[in-house]
């Protein structure tokens, strides 16, 4: 359904640190593809398994700001996963939010959530379901 989801950033040089690290606790490595538009905004492109995540100065000369409501979720392969993309979050410049990372259960059944603020304050979440 998605080809990218990207998000405003006001410093790239803290996001790229702060996405290295979290985005690497699920499988991304290598460096971002660091693309200059014709504008002179900077984007970096994190691609991974047929997705694109992107960080990006916004393109209007604003100021980043936060989408209230919104939550961007990284599919994670285990619970442990959960927790790495937790830890590398706060040790990165980000904020816990929510519960603490764990088991929740639901109306979409049992999964372990992790919920984290990037240093602009854009939430997202890793996300666990166990095999039915």
């Amino acid at each position: 359904m998605f080809n990218h989801i990207m998000v405003g950033s006001n410093d790239l040089d803290r996001s790229k640190t702060f996405y290295d690290a979290v985005l690497g606790t699920l499988g991304f490595s290598g460096e971002p593809l660091r693309n200059v538009a014709p504008s002179g905004h900077v984007r970096l492109f994190y691609r991974h398994n047929g997705g694109t995540f992107c960080v990006s100065e916004p393109i209007n000369g604003e100021p980043a700001s936060v989408a209230n409501g919104g939550t961007i979720g990284f599919k994670a392969d285990s619970p442990e996963q959960v927790k790495r993309f937790h830890d590398a979050a706060v040790a990165h410049g980000g904020t816990s939010a929510e519960d603490p990372p764990g088991l929740r259960e639901g109306a979409l059944g049992s999964m372990h959530l992790s919920y984290v603020r990037d240093p602009d304050g854009n939430k997202l979440c890793a996300i666990h379901r166990p095999a039915a």
